[in-house]
């Protein structure tokens, strides 16, 4: 322990320069094409998800925060469509069980019960785009944290106000499929 309280006075003059990056504690990381400031701001410059994606302008920025807000649209549409579908997957789900009856080590149980104690079969058509909807939504909120590490607070209101906006044109249609009036 007080070997590290001994080189705490030595850490500012630790620098990482891998990658392009100035990781010095000193002031905001520094990348090949600017600099991040790990604070929230409202400049110009920040790295949008690609290294060519750099809005320089009031305009550029704009434009980014109209893409950000459309994309927290279709996620909030995306995640009401697959809460419907969830729903509609469940209810042939349970179609399909009781269709298959009791077998010999539930007779004798009711139909509910003999129901909660599998699951319902595998569905290719049902199942594989329930997978495929999680990983778009999956990547749609890794995009927006990686809007959001920018500290740029544009984006982060954006988000913000997109995502609401998004769940109240949306979520009544998902939460009506699953029950949470």
């Amino acid at each position: 322990m007080s070997l590290l309280l001994a080189l705490l006075p030595l850490l500012p003059l630790v620098r990482a320069t891998e990658n392009g990056m100035d990781m010095s504690m000193d002031d905001g990381m520094t990348l090949a094409s600017g600099s991040m400031m790990p604070y929230l701001h409202f400049t110009r410059g920040d790295i949008l998800w690609f290294a060519g994606w750099v809005p320089q302008s009031s305009g550029a920025l704009s434009g980014a925060c109209i893409g950000l807000f459309i994309l927290t649209l279709v996620e909030r549409w995306l995640a009401a469509v697959r809460r419907l579908m969830e729903a509609h997957w469940a209810e042939a789900g349970r179609a399909a069980m009781k269709k298959k009856g009791c077998d010999e080590k539930n007779k004798g149980k009711s139909t509910l019960k003999r129901m909660r104690l599998r699951a319902p079969p595998f569905v290719p058509a049902h199942d594989v785009m329930r997978g495929a909807m999680h990983a778009l939504q999956t990547l749609l909120g890794f995009a927006f944290m990686l809007a959001v590490m920018t500290f740029q607070a544009a984006y982060i209101i954006t988000l913000i106000l997109g995502l609401g906006i998004g769940e109240m044109l949306f979520g009544r249609y998902g939460a009506a499929a699953s029950g949470m009036h």
